[in-house]
């Protein structure tokens, strides 16, 4: 029997995945709401295998107690993996398994609903309407039809996105590495001719090394005046500082943030007692054309089925030795 531990467990993940689990007779789980630390990572001995999130702490420490409570699995309930210390994990012969793709739909159907609601200012409108105030004043957004979607990243979601843009009626650019052959209507250019020609920017690419503040002052200035930028992927990708800077010069038509650099302590918390000191999340929250959700953009009920199924077939395999290599990360 593997015994997995699932840390930073939600309701909805513990319902998701004990649905899942029938269909699994050689795996248990154990549920903590707490998340993974150094601290924490104490718990897992006598655990097999350990299921973390994105806002998990698997640095080199955590891992290292990890390994000392003889966990041999690394579960990323998630297709990011950026807070994996992947050298560390290596050294100790641990593997690690994400699920690359859970629902790409969920998370770029939310990426559109960020642009169209900052574009008609819908946060505002609703906020107008129950206090009886029906002036169309502050309101007025435009088309997105024959405007130019540029999309960063054409992986899964990115490609998503894409299809959703091109459904539109916009004209869809792209900038990539690697081209996706399955979107034969997009255009792909250089990232600076992607910035200076597009009214709407989509972020869907990994966070790495090389891409750490792509969205950074220089870029931001070879944007479109009135550009609306998005952002459900990785926080690390935007300069937040410059970010700030850029809004306040009126650079932004809106901004859409399901992900942010700040979020580490906020993701899927409840800190409405809280007051934000010295927050960046607080000075984002404090500009009328900026909207940011809690890293919602996968939370459908597909996605989660998704994830606990992919999550507990990694678990699985791994203990046939018939790992997917696909979904694992070296």
């Amino acid at each position: 029997m593997m015994k997995i531990l699932f840390y930073d467990t939600k309701t909805y993940d513990k319902d998701t995945f004990d649905q899942q689990l029938p269909a699994f007779s050689g795996i248990s789980v154990d549920y903590l709401k707490a998340d993974l630390t150094p601290k924490t990572a104490a718990l897992a001995k006598g655990y097999d295998a350990v299921c973390a999130f994105v806002s998990s702490d698997l640095g080199s420490e955590s891992l290292d107690v990890l390994h000392a409570c003889g966990v041999r699995l690394i579960l990323m309930r998630c297709a990011g993996f950026n807070n994996v210390d992947l050298e560390t994990a290596g050294k100790h012969g641990m593997t690690v398994l994400r699920v690359p793709g859970y629902s790409p739909e969920a998370v770029a159907e939310h990426a559109m609903a960020l642009a169209l609601a900052v574009n008609r200012h819908l946060h505002k409108a609703y906020i107008k309407v129950r206090e009886n105030n029906f002036s169309l004043m502050g309101l007025m957004g435009y088309n997105f039809h024959q405007k130019t979607a540029g999309i960063i990243g054409t992986g899964k979601i990115g490609a998503a996105m894409a299809r959703i843009c091109h459904g539109f009626g916009m004209k869809v650019i792209a900038y990539d590495i690697y081209q996706n052959p399955s979107l034969d209507f997009v255009t792909y250019v250089s990232l600076d001719e992607l910035l200076s020609q597009s009214d709407l920017i989509s972020l869907h690419c990994p966070l790495t090394d090389d891409n750490y503040h792509l969205i950074n002052k220089d870029t931001i200035a070879r944007m479109k005046d009135g550009v609306i930028l998005i952002n459900t992927s990785r926080g690390g990708l935007i300069k937040t500082d410059d970010l700030i800077l850029g809004i306040r010069a009126h650079k932004f038509f809106g901004v859409g943030l399901d992900v942010y650099e700040e979020e580490t302590r906020n993701v899927f918390e409840d800190r409405s007692d809280e007051i934000l000191e010295h927050s960046t999340t607080a000075r984002l929250l404090s500009f009328p054309n900026v909207i940011i959700t809690s890293h919602q953009g996968f939370f459908t009920e597909e996605a989660l089925e998704a994830i606990a199924a992919t999550t507990l077939s990694n678990a699985a395999a791994f203990e046939k030795g018939e790992i997917n290599t696909a979904n694992q990360v070296k």
